[in-house]
């Protein structure tokens, strides 16, 4: 999720709305693919009346197996195996193009996305400065935490000598 963050927190709430009411009238979850169509066509009528939202709908489900939409506040609606959000978005591809690979395991695929969200914070001011993690699967999704950026940027420099770029001490 990136943007203004009352848009944002405004229109998933309302999109977490209408997909719950699919779900009572349907007795099924609704695809990611028609909530992710319902938030498009929605933030399409209000194009050009200065909302800021970009975010990524993803899912599973078994009509679909597992997808992932991106939707902004222009309307445009893309699907694809990778999406990246926000100011910092250039350098989570960054670490991202050069990491991924479709074999990943489940907890490389966590720590790629970590390190994504922290290459993008670290570079970018305007990206947030927490990460919170999830693994979408058949069964619904996992929560594997929060995590606060500025912590995790120290604790990879130290263990790991990456992000060394980093100032560790100013000159007196």
């Amino acid at each position: 999720m990136a943007g203004g963050a009352a848009d944002c927190q405004f229109w998933e709430t309302w999109l977490n709305t209408q997909c719950r009411l699919h779900e009572l009238r349907n007795k099924e979850r609704i695809s990611v693919a028609a909530a992710s169509k319902i938030l498009a066509n929605l933030t399409y009528s209000y194009k050009g009346a200065g909302l800021s939202m970009g975010t990524m709908i993803c899912g599973y489900t078994k009509r679909e197996g597992p997808a992932i939409f991106y939707v902004d506040s222009d309307g445009e609606r893309l699907q694809g195996d990778l999406f990246c959000v926000g100011s910092g978005q250039t350098f989570a591809y960054g670490v991202l193009d050069k990491n991924y690979k479709w074999e990943l395991t489940v907890e490389e695929a966590l720590d790629l996305g970590k390190r994504s969200i922290l290459a993008a914070t670290h570079r970018d001011a305007y990206s947030g400065g927490s990460v919170n993690l999830y693994h979408v699967t058949e069964q619904g999704w996992v929560y594997h935490g929060n995590y606060d950026v500025g912590t995790e940027l120290w604790d990879a420099k130290d263990r790991e000598q990456s992000f060394n770029h980093i100032v560790t001490s100013i000159p007196s």
